[in-house]
Order: structure tokens, then C-alpha cells, then sequence
């Protein structure tokens, strides 16, 4: 791992506030230089403001390689993903919304038995103590331990740039995307701005890719009926040892920034066992400690051999 990746992990896992992320992206966008890019900041507005930095010309490049780099609120419990098992999915999607709703009852009860309040007051008390809970998702405290969500991602799109040979550099385009985390405006700013890429453009979305030994790739519709490209994909990314490498074709989803992409496919690691099948965890709490080098450097080398075909 390059020292510029030893500098994410050491010093900008945090990059919530508006400054955290200037700050990071100014000193990315310094590192990038050193290499020879020219990065380039496009600030979106609208409901929720932000700004992606683009390396590299989105017109013009045969791959668009994005991770998201906006962290996330720290939470009591993780978001729990099963990309090939919608049952468990939202089972633990409702077991979630459920937990806030009780939540709210109990607050509401509480309030009721220290006041003996009219009941409208009680109601607001309930309604409040939702949009607490809401307001924590997107707004709370920054989590502190992103190694996987998406400091993953952010990695692994420094050290294919940093290592890309000048004369395939053309060739590919590295974009970081604020505001994943609230709602994926930065990537829907983008896709607004750069039609081409909405539409025309290979883009590989790299999130949570740093804990798990199952590499997989879920397609957008409008790739997987693109066979070539899909046959591209396969021949580049290679498994090694006890990492393997998928590139789904029957049922997978993946909610993240590459749903806003014609030839938008999602990247993350996985692990497995009898109940769930796939699955990730630990993100969105503080023990999301872990990014394996070995996923990072498959993804890399994958990303080279793509470009270089």
C-alpha cells in the first residue's frame, strides 16, 4: 500500500463536516498532482450541497472508476446488507424501522407518566423523538472507524491511479463522490452534469470493497445486457488464494452510487455463511476496522488489465 494510502487510514478516516471533506480533498488533490493529475473540484447545490473531485476527463475516458468519500454517522447498530437475499434484507430493514418506533413509544410513555401531559403533547413527544432518529442517520455524530465504509473504496481508487502507467492514465477517470451517505446526491450531480457517463461509460462504483473474501460485481440492467462488457469485466478481475471474484449476472443488488449509471456496476466484499449467504456488516459502527490489502490490490490490478485491453 502506497504512503499516500498510509495517510488516509492514519489521518482522514473522519470526513463528515463540511471541512473534514475540504480538507481531505485538498490534500488529495495535492497528492494526485505529484502524479501528474489534474484534479478538479465540481461543487453541486440543491437540497443536500456538496462537491465531488473529478481526476481525469469523464468525455473522454473508457472507464470511470468512483468510490464515495463522505463517512457516515456513527450508529448503535450496523447497516446490515444481503445483496443476494432480499428476504433478509428488509427483515433487517424493518427490524430497524421497528426499533425507532419503539423508540418513539417509549419516550412518548415516559413523557406521559413524568407529566401526565395533554395528549397532543404526548403525540409531539413521539413525532420528535422520529425525527431524532432521523436526524442522527444523516446528521449525528461523525463514526471514527471507516476502514470499510468507504475508506475502502477511497483507497482503492489512490492506488490504481498512483500506480497506472502514464500512457493508459488517459484512459480511465477517478471520481470521488460527496454525499453518498445522505441520499447519493453527489453521484446523481454527476450524472446530471456528465451525460455521457449517465448513459455511454463503463463505471465501476467501489463501496465497502475492504472486508470480505468474495469480490463481487453487481450490474446495472443496461449492463447485463451488455455481454461483452460483462465478458470484459470477468477477464480482467482474477481471484487469488482464498479471494474470488464474481461478476453477477441472475439476481444481486447493491444500493449504492451506480444506480444512477447506465453501465454502472457495484463493487464490495462479502462474506458468507449457511443463513444469510452473502452478506456485509460492522459498517456504520465503530467496528468497522478492517480493509484487506489483498482485496485492494486485486481490485487494482483488475482495474489496469481493464484499461489495458
Amino acid at each position: 500500500m502506497t504512503e499516500a494510502s498510509r495517510k488516509i487510514l492514519e489521518s482522514f478516516q473522519i470526513r463528515k463536516s463540511k471541512n473534514q471533506k475540504a480538507e481531505f480533498r485538498g490534500w488529495l488533490s495535492g497528492e494526485l498532482r505529484k502524479a501528474g493529475y489534474v484534479p478538479k473540484e465540481e461543487p453541486h447545490s440543491g437540497l443536500i450541497p456538496g462537491c465531488n473531485l473529478v481526476v481525469g476527463d469523464p468525455e473522454t475516458a473508457e472507464v470511470i472508476c468512483t468510490a464515495h468519500y463522505d463517512t457516515c454517522a456513527v450508529m448503535p447498530v450496523p447497516n446490515f446488507i444481503t445483496p443476494r437475499n432480499m428476504a433478509w434484507y428488509l427483515l433487517y430493514q424493518l427490524a430497524l424501522v421497528g426499533a425507532i418506533f419503539a423508540f418513539a413509544a417509549a419516550v412518548e410513555v415516559a413523557v406521559i407518566f413524568a407529566f401526565d401531559p395533554p395528549p397532543m403533547v404526548a403525540v409531539l413527544a413521539m413525532e420528535a423523538a422520529v425525527f431524532f432518529c432521523l436526524w442522527w442517520l444523516m446528521f449525528g455524530p461523525a463514526n471514527r472507524r471507516t476502514a470499510n465504509d468507504n475508506t475502502s473504496g477511497v483507497v482503492t481508487l489512490v492506488e490504481t491511479a498512483l500506480s497506472m502507467p502514464e500512457e493508459l492514465s488517459e484512459k480511465v477517470c477517478f471520481v470521488f463522490f460527496d454525499n453518498e451517505e445522505k441520499g447519493l446526491f453527489g453521484s446523481a450531480a454527476f450524472a446530471k452534469t456528465h451525460r455521457k457517463a449517465k448513459n455511454g461509460t463503463l463505471l465501476l462504483n467501489f463501496n465497502c470493497v475492504g472486508d470480505g473474501n468474495s469480490l463481487q460485481f453487481f450490474p446495472a440492467p443496461g449492463l447485463k445486457k451488455d455481454a461483452a462488457a460483462l465478458q470484459r469485466l470477468k477477464a480482467a478481475f482474477a481471484g487469488d488464494g482464498e479471494k474470488t471474484v464474481e461478476v453477477v449476472r441472475g439476481f444481486g443488488f447493491y444500493p449504492s452510487d451506480q444506480r444512477h449509471f447506465r453501465l454502472g456496476a457495484g463493487v464490495c466484499a462479502l462474506k458468507k455463511n449457511r443463513v444469510f449467504g452473502y452478506y456485509m456488516d460492522k459498517i456504520h459502527t465503530g467496528k468497522d476496522t478492517v480493509l484487506d490489502g489483498e482485496n485492494i490490490r486485486i481490485l487494482r490490478d483488475g482495474i489496469v488489465r481493464l484499461v489495458t485491453r
